[in-house]
């Protein structure tokens, strides 16, 4: 019987996978390479074959938690090409990165436990800077879109909204994983919707 072959890149997918509950469960500190490695139902050379070190699994699992997030975003946003209302589309983009159910709640506990980790962590520092810019350019560009169509008054100016808003989106996210009693979905959403009225 020939050996069975192993797709590289499942393979780094799953381990990935296996960080994400890892951390999610217990935490950054606790994803090492041997508690990754049980996740996964590997052994740990298996986990030792395909990254040379926690780190480089760490940093790996990091960047398939952004590649999916914008894939996801980047699909929504072309519902924002509608531009008789732009709110409602604007508002379901901006929920996609909101703790509205356990897989967004999901990534953004992950979200906050690699950014906390990257004030110790130099080698997630540039994935820390992508998120955080990463946010601002949807929100400019969902503000953009909405000052465009007439939604919101061109006389705000878009940069600034930008980091209001993400600063908005980063608090209620915050409070969503740290406070999910009282940060309610139905909470998260009509604070969103509220801040959205209040620039027409």
């Amino acid at each position: 019987m020939s050996p069975r072959v192993v797709d590289p890149a499942v393979r780094r997918q799953a381990v990935a996978e296996a960080v994400f509950r890892v951390v999610v469960r217990d935490g950054v500190e606790q994803a090492s390479l041997r508690n990754v490695a049980v996740e996964a139902g590997l052994a740990i050379g298996s986990i030792r074959h395909y990254f040379d070190s926690h780190d480089e699994m760490i940093v790996f699992a990091v960047e398939a938690l952004i590649q999916s997030t914008e894939h996801r975003v980047l699909a929504h946003v072309r519902s924002l090409q509608d531009r008789s209302d732009p709110r409602r589309p604007a508002e379901r983009v901006l929920s996609e990165v909101l703790p509205l159910d356990g897989r967004r709640r999901d990534e953004a506990v992950l979200w906050l436990a690699f950014v906390t980790a990257a004030r110790t962590r130099p080698s997630l520092v540039p994935h820390a800077e992508r998120l955080y810019d990463g946010l601002r350019s949807l929100c400019r560009r969902v503000l953009t879109v909405m000052t465009e169509a007439g939604s919101i008054a061109a006389t705000h100016d878009v940069d600034l909204e930008a980091e209001r808003l993400a600063s908005l989106l980063n608090g209620i996210t915050v409070d969503g994983v740290l406070h999910s009693d009282r940060m309610t979905p139905e909470l998260t959403v009509s604070l969103l919707r509220r801040h959205l009225d209040s620039l027409r």
